[in-house]
């Protein structure tokens, strides 16, 4: 081969490496950002990156301390998807909101419980003892329905989830509700005389369902957690994630680490 040829052949051969170099890899990981809160959702997603790795999705997890920033980042596009919520309260907050979303996957429920650092039974709350409960609708309903379970108040007949304190009916030992934000409440165990408290916010603080709680949700409870996304988002990357956290090996994960304070819905 001639020196002119050869060198012919190597430009080409250079020219056709750098046509491939500029086009965008088929194998670029597809990014998923899902907004979580720290326990028990962030460290379930965590478990999850390296099941999704392997189908070629990067999770990159958004770190939430309320129950307000999610929804309404989902909503406007900086997330993909969040992990937070039951039902209820993805319901009432997008009907509030005037927000477009649904749910994919049902993946657990956190049973919620009453707790207090100055009881041991509930039968010790005096007349006029606090009793904290979460401040938005959903969770606020929750906790009384939780309340009237425990055989301490009686609400009005079939005002279900909405129930707000107005709907006491009975309330033998005048108990004085405290309404806070559900973040605040294990906070507020050293100045009120019990709190319902939403499981993920028990875990953070170190309490256990289990072991801790005064009095616990029946296992029947309708309050899923689940993958919240846009309505008529059908990433194909997002039925991964889905199916993921609905797998074998998080259903095992989730009853391993939790002890009972989160239980697997799938």
């Amino acid at each position: 081969m001639s020196k002119k040829v050869l060198g012919l052949v190597i430009v080409v051969l250079l020219a056709s490496a750098l046509v491939v170099s500029a086009q965008p890899s088929s194998r670029a990981a597809e990014v998923l950002k899902v907004g979580a809160t720290p326990v028990p959702h962030a460290e379930i997603l965590e478990f999850v990156k390296p099941l999704l790795a392997k189908e070629g999705i990067k999770l990159e997890i958004v770190e939430f301390t309320d129950y307000v920033q999610p929804n309404l980042a989902l909503d406007s596009g900086d997330l993909d998807a969040n992990y937070f919520q039951h039902i209820p309260y993805l319901k009432q907050f997008s009907a509030d909101h005037n927000l477009n979303l649904t749910y994919t996957a049902k993946v657990h429920i956190e049973p919620m419980a009453i707790f207090s650092n100055k009881i041991k039974d509930l039968s010790e709350l005096g007349k006029g003892a606090q009793v904290a409960i979460p401040n938005d609708p959903t969770n606020g309903g929750r906790a009384l329905l939780l309340l009237q379970s425990a055989g301490l108040i009686k609400l009005a007949e079939d005002v279900g989830l909405t129930a707000t304190p107005f709907d006491i009916v009975e309330n033998p030992k005048d108990l004085r509700i405290v309404e806070l934000e559900a973040a605040q409440l294990p906070r507020s165990l050293e100045d009120v005389d019990a709190a319902v408290i939403n499981g993920n916010y028990a875990l953070e603080a170190g309490l256990s369902v289990l072991d801790d709680a005064l009095f616990i949700e029946n296992a029947d409870s309708p309050y899923v957690n689940v993958l919240a996304v846009r309505a008529g988002d059908d990433n194909p990357a997002l039925k991964k994630l889905a199916e993921v956290l609905t797998s074998p090996e998080v259903k095992e994960f989730i009853l391993n680490e939790y002890n009972g304070s989160v239980v697997p819905a799938f």
